[in-house]
């Protein structure tokens, strides 16, 4: 599979995020499903210490076993765990880190992200942390996830010449399209930061399997999703562009899966897609839908869904 920078790292263009990791799948399920990535040349497995109620860390590291040294991890850390688990002040970062390698059984992470901005910790503070976490050789890259343009450039001078966010992860896809509008993606490109999306498919949506008007499959994430989150998903908008999308991908012989994918990549500041997967056939169906799109193919994707 084809890798792309992320700093100092090297990781697959598809990655396998693992939120599913003690949610939907027991330890069982996710060995299967990381050693299916593996097998199908996926080196990038991200996840958060709150994903799973904490296990999807543990399960990772117990499917990974050995192989840990082949791949790169990335976890996260700032969104609440309980009462006391939260935020990104200097002593928590440190517990945090602390509690994500002992879960994963490593000694190291390679991208460690702030999962959310913490309004009442300077920023300096908690990069003053993760910068004694890179020297210790704890922390190998940094990055950070729904960061706004203001929130990325602060942090880029707040670091001064000391190491700085080399990613940011926020939601992008065919129908989220925000990124380009709140100037994230060019904001990339001045600070040199790699951009990873994240709801790539956009909760089901962009698979091929959800076909408006009909039934939702049993099983899959919108099913099992509240009805206060679902009406989002379930919008008219949306509805009407996965249609369009749906008669495009018929029409052109692509299938939705590989155009969601593949328009992503296409943007030279997106690194990796990271979708979750239940199965190792989902897996597969991810690493196989990726294909280069010309110019005439990403217009009109653009115009079905701008």
């Amino acid at each position: 599979m084809d890798k792309r920078a992320l700093g100092s790292l090297q990781v697959s263009t598809v990655g396998l995020g693992c939120n599913n990791f003690g949610a939907r799948l027991d330890q069982d399920g996710a060995t299967r499903v990381v050693n299916a990535a593996l097998d199908a040349g996926v080196n990038f497995f991200d996840t958060a210490d709150i994903y799973g109620a904490t296990q999807s860390e543990q399960f990772l590291g117990i499917a990974l076993g050995p192989r840990r040294s082949e791949v790169v991890i990335a976890t996260k850390f700032g969104m609440p765990i309980d009462d006391q688990r939260f935020g990104a002040s200097p002593q928590y970062v440190r517990k945090a880190c602390e509690d994500s390698l002992a879960r994963i059984n490593t000694d190291y992470l390679d991208l460690y992200q702030l999962h959310y901005p913490d309004d009442t910790v300077p920023i300096a503070d908690t990069l003053g942390a993760l910068h004694e976490l890179i020297n210790e050789g704890k922390v190998r890259e940094i990055g950070c996830s729904n960061f706004t343009v203001e929130q990325l450039r602060e942090a880029k001078t707040a670091a001064g010449d000391g190491p700085s966010f080399v990613s940011v992860q926020n939601q992008f896809s065919l129908l989220e399209r925000s990124p380009e509008r709140d100037g994230v993606l060019e904001a990339c490109d001045e600070l040199e930061m790699s951009f990873l999306p994240f709801y790539p498919l956009a909760n089901g949506l962009l698979t091929g399997k959800f076909r408006p008007g009909e039934p939702i499959l049993e099983g899959t994430r919108l099913a099992k999703m509240s009805p206060e989150r679902s009406v989002h998903w379930l919008s008219e908008e949306f509805q009407q562009q996965v249609t369009a999308l749906l008669n495009y991908a018929e029409s052109s012989d692509v299938p939705m899966l590989t155009l969601a994918f593949s328009w992503l990549l296409s943007h030279p500041r997106v690194t990796s897609v990271i979708a979750g997967a239940s199965s190792a056939e989902q897996i597969r169906a991810n690493v196989a839908a990726t294909t280069e799109l010309s110019n005439a193919q990403r217009n009109e994707l653009d115009r079905l869904t701008a």
